[in-house]
């Protein structure tokens, strides 16, 4: 596990969106000074929404950056449920290249997974930032309790996707994903965590406790990253 996980508590979500905001436009200032561009993967749901309207007012060479969902729901892109219509929206009219993970809703979701694989393996790697989001039962991008659980955990650090079928499904969005690997995420240059109230805290906590052997999909996400955790926490 990473030595180094850090916490920012705010006072609310809108002082945490800020403060993200300015973190990840630093990220993405960094890289293209580096090497030219930035791909960085982004948290879907509501959460991220607050920090993504703040990021998208940064002054940025937006031409050089690219993004993709850390995780898409296998729907139409467009649809309400679709992650990367939603990033879209906001970094699109940037002049940002936005990459949909998941082009077409395929009824094999196995499929969908292998198709965003090979379509990965086309962009520079490792991401330069990866920002994830924790669900109450602890999944983060859609690394969900599932028969996929354990693919999505040890596959290669070549393989950067993979589909997988939430067990039990999400009410909110009863439908099957595809999302980054636990290599993919792990790997990136920097990592944050971006997250809201006092269940998910607790299941950050928990799950940092337990360790690699956490029965929460974050912890063994944080016990397989060595680089050093951002966690950026408000109370709503």
């Amino acid at each position: 596990m990473s030595e180094e996980i850090e916490w920012w508590e705010y006072d609310d979500a809108a002082e945490m969106a800020a403060a993200v905001a300015g973190d990840v436009a630093f990220i993405i200032e960094s890289a293209i000074e580096a090497r030219g561009a930035a791909v960085i993967a982004l948290a879907g749901g509501n959460t991220p929404i607050p920090i993504y309207e703040k990021l998208a007012s940064a002054k940025l060479n937006w031409k050089r950056v690219t993004i993709i969902p850390t995780d898409e729901r296998i729907v139409a892109l467009g649809d309400p449920l679709s992650n990367v219509t939603a990033v879209a929206k906001f970094f699109l009219p940037k002049g940002a290249r936005v990459i949909p993970i998941v082009p077409n809703a395929l009824a094999d979701y196995k499929a969908a997974g292998r198709s965003a694989d090979a379509l990965m393996q086309d962009l520079h790697w490792p991401l330069d930032l990866c920002l994830l989001g924790v669900g109450s039962d602890g999944h983060t991008a859609s690394i969900f309790p599932g028969p996929d659980l354990e693919e999505a955990l040890t596959s290669p650090n070549g393989r950067r996707a993979l589909g997988v079928m939430p067990e039990p499904m999400p009410t909110d969005a009863p439908v099957p994903r595809v999302t980054l690997s636990l290599a993919a995420i792990t790997t990136a240059r920097a990592l944050m965590i971006a997250a809201t109230g006092k269940e998910k805290r607790s299941v950050i906590e928990a799950a940092i406790k337990q360790g690699e052997g956490s029965t929460y999909p974050i912890g063994r996400a944080l016990a397989a990253t060595e680089l050093p955790v951002d966690i950026h926490w408000a109370p709503a």
